[in-house]
C-alpha cells in the first residue's frame, strides 16, 4: 500500500509539474507575439457587429473559452488578458460590446456608445454573436466549452448559457453573481458613496428621458440595470459554476461574494468558490486550474480546482 501511495503521489506531482511547465512556456511565448487577433461577429444589425478577440492554442486543442468582457469601454484588464492568452490548450473567443475597439485600450469607444449601452442590448448582441460562432464551429473538433463572465459580463451568463454547445460550466471573474442593484448598494456602503447611489436611484425613478446622462451612463442603462436579475437565474441554472474572488477586489466587497455563495449553496449543479490573490500569482493559479481541468473535463471544474 505504501508503494502504491508513493506512486500515486509521484504521478500527481509529475502531472502538476507538466502543467506548470506548459503554463510557463506558453506565458513566455505570449510575451513575444500579439496576444490576440481581432475580428467581428454579427450583432443586432450589420451596422453594429460585435467586436471579438481570438487566439488559437499554442498546444493541441482541449477546450474553448468564450469570454464576455467587462464594464463599459474597459474590456479585459491587461493582466487578465495576458493570463488568458497564456493558456496553452485553450482556444479563446472574447466578446466586446458593439462600439468598443478591443485593441485601442480602455475607454476607446465609438461616438454615441453611451447612448446605446445597456445590459439588454449587450445581451442580445452577444446572443447573435454566439449563434454565429456556433454555426461557424459546425464540423470542428468537438471540445468542451466554458462561458466566462468578467465583471458586468457575469449578468449575461444565465441568459446566454443555452447558446453555447457542449457547455461544461460557467466561470465568474470580478463579480459576485448578485443582482447588480444589490451588489451596487453593498459597494456604495463599503466605499462611502451611499448618498451618490441614492441620488442615482432617484434619477432613474424620475421622469427624465432615457437619453439623459448621469454619472457617465444614460438613464436607459441605469433603468435597465436596476431591474436586472442575475442571482436567482444563475443559482438555478443547470451548469457548474466556478467563482473566483479576492479580498483585494476594489469594485466588489467580500460581503457580496459571500452572500451569493450562501444563496446558491443549495443549487443542484456544483458551485465552487475559490479565493485567490488579486495579483499575477492569483491569475496564474486560475490558469493552472483550468489546464488541470482540461486534462480530464469529466471530473468537473470543482474537483480540478480543489485546494
Amino acid at each position: 500500500m505504501g508503494s502504491l501511495r508513493r506512486t500515486a503521489i509521484t504521478d500527481t506531482l509529475r502531472t502538476t509539474c507538466a502543467v506548470l511547465a506548459a503554463w510557463v512556456y506558453a506565458a513566455a511565448c505570449a510575451q513575444a507575439q500579439p496576444l490576440f487577433s481581432s475580428s467581428t461577429l454579427p450583432g443586432l444589425s450589420p451596422a453594429n457587429p460585435v467586436p471579438v478577440l481570438q487566439r488559437e492554442p499554442s498546444q493541441p486543442l482541449r477546450y474553448r473559452m468564450i469570454v464576455l468582457a467587462g464594464d463599459g469601454c474597459a474590456g479585459l484588464p491587461p493582466p487578465l488578458a495576458r493570463s488568458l492568452a497564456s493558456l496553452p490548450h485553450a482556444q479563446l473567443l472574447v466578446l466586446y460590446k458593439p462600439g468598443v475597439d478591443p485593441l485601442a485600450g480602455p475607454g476607446s469607444c465609438a461616438p454615441g456608445f453611451t447612448q446605446r449601452d445597456s445590459l439588454s442590448r449587450w445581451q442580445e448582441s452577444a446572443r447573435a454573436a454566439l449563434r454565429a460562432d456556433a454555426r461557424a464551429q459546425t464540423g470542428s473538433t468537438p471540445v468542451p466549452q466554458l462561458l466566462v463572465g468578467v465583471a458586468e459580463g457575469i449578468n449575461l451568463l444565465p441568459g446566454l448559457a443555452a447558446e453555447v454547445p457542449r457547455l461544461a460550466g460557467l466561470v465568474l471573474l470580478q463579480g459576485s453573481g448578485l443582482d447588480p442593484l444589490e451588489a451596487g448598494v453593498l459597494q456604495a456602503q463599503r466605499s462611502g458613496q451611499l448618498a451618490a447611489w441614492q441620488a442615482l436611484d432617484e434619477a432613474q425613478h424620475s421622469d427624465a428621458p432615457d437619453s439623459s446622462e448621469v454619472q457617465g451612463r444614460s438613464l436607459r442603462y441605469w433603468r435597465d440595470l436596476w431591474r436586472w436579475h442575475t442571482a436567482r437565474p444563475l443559482a438555478e441554472s443547470e451548469w457548474p459554476i466556478l467563482q473566483l474572488w479576492g479580498d483585494a477586489d476594489a469594485q466588489v466587497p467580500a460581503a457580496a461574494y459571500l452572500r451569493f455563495a450562501e444563496r446558491a449553496a443549495g443549487r443542484s449543479a456544483p458551485l465552487c468558490t475559490r479565493h485567490i490573490t488579486g495579483d499575477v500569482q492569483g491569475l496564474q493559479q486560475l490558469g493552472l486550474w483550468l489546464e488541470r481541468w482540461a486534462q480530464a473535463p469529466s471530473s468537473g471544474l470543482c474537483q480540478a480546482t480543489a485546494p
